[in-house]
């Protein structure tokens, strides 16, 4: 490219937009400890007292809350700045997912639900993702999850996607669903369907890197009945409601352009992105993910 550009040779990624690149042999680790850091000194919270989790467990917030108000261009901020920390930090996807849904009439409830997210972040400023080389276990895994009924005002799930490579993860979701679930089997099909639109395409993404076919997705469901109407199209009376849209990964199943695998639930990545959770399952979740400190590694 030099040869035919005029251009520089500036070495290996170090810094971009926030996020600090450290390459050495054989291994990759992404962190925005600097960016984390002059957030939590925008809002006030630098030297503050650490907590084990984003979020309490069980916590549920209303738009309807009778709390006063609190300076919305500040929220929409803080929030905004948190969602590109999620960048590098999937532990804090749900969390950050959840106080999003609050940013038109913030009031202090939902405030002090951000600032203990920025709590569980200032005891944790350098952890982030870490990706070693191993070829022999280079494949393509993703795991989906859904709560039920989990917002409770319009009583929609929230879907959670993660997607590893190795041992480590290359993209994940959490969002609430678009439609109501009427059972847990539905809200985990609708986010099952999520799961293979992202599989598909990281498929077909890695086999253009590799000039090969693209890879099958695997991805792990932990509820049998979910897995049932993925493969079963004799179960059409149970689902003839939901939308046309979800019935995608059916084709995909038919197709093999996607594998569908029994997951036992305490295997099941996906879900720290799905709700809180008790501080031991989170904390052991955070480390099968791939989330570490980087600063001792």
């Amino acid at each position: 490219m030099k040869s035919s550009f005029k251009m520089s040779d500036l070495g290996c990624l170090s810094y971009y937009l926030g996020i600090e690149v450290k390459q050495e042999r054989g291994r990759i680790t992404l962190c925005q400890a600097a960016y984390a850091a002059k957030l939590l000194e925008r809002a006030g919270m630098s030297g503050c007292n650490s907590t084990q989790t984003p979020m309490e467990t069980r916590l549920k917030l209303s738009k309807k809350s009778s709390n006063p108000p609190v300076d919305p261009t500040l929220f929409r901020s803080i929030v905004g700045s948190l969602r590109y920390l999620v960048h590098t930090r999937p532990d804090i996807s749900s969390a950050v997912g959840y106080v999003s849904r609050f940013m038109e009439k913030p009031t202090t409830k939902h405030f002090s639900a951000v600032k203990h997210l920025l709590r569980y972040i200032a005891g944790r400023l350098h952890y982030g993702i870490v990706y070693t080389r191993d070829d022999n276990d280079l494949k393509l895994q993703g795991f989906s999850d859904a709560d039920m009924a989990g917002d409770v005002e319009d009583r929609k799930s929230t879907t959670s996607v993660l997607f590893c490579l190795g041992r480590a993860p290359v993209t994940w979701q959490s969002q609430k669903q678009p439609v109501v679930a009427l059972s847990s089997c539905e809200a985990e099909y609708i986010a099952a369907s999520t799961a293979a639109c992202q599989g598909i395409w990281l498929g077909r993404l890695l086999g253009s890197f590799y000039g090969r076919a693209a890879s099958v997705a695997n991805i792990h469901i932990d509820n049998q009945s979910a897995i049932q109407l993925c493969k079963n199209p004799v179960f059409h009376g149970w689902s003839k409601h939901i939308d046309t849209c979800f019935h995608y990964i059916r084709e995909c199943v038919e197709g093999g352009r996607v594998a569908i695998h029994k997951i036992h639930t305490d295997d099941q990545l996906a879900d720290i992105l799905t709700k809180p959770l008790g501080r031991v399952r989170f904390q052991h979740l955070r480390l099968k993910i791939g989330v570490v400190d980087i600063g001792n590694n």
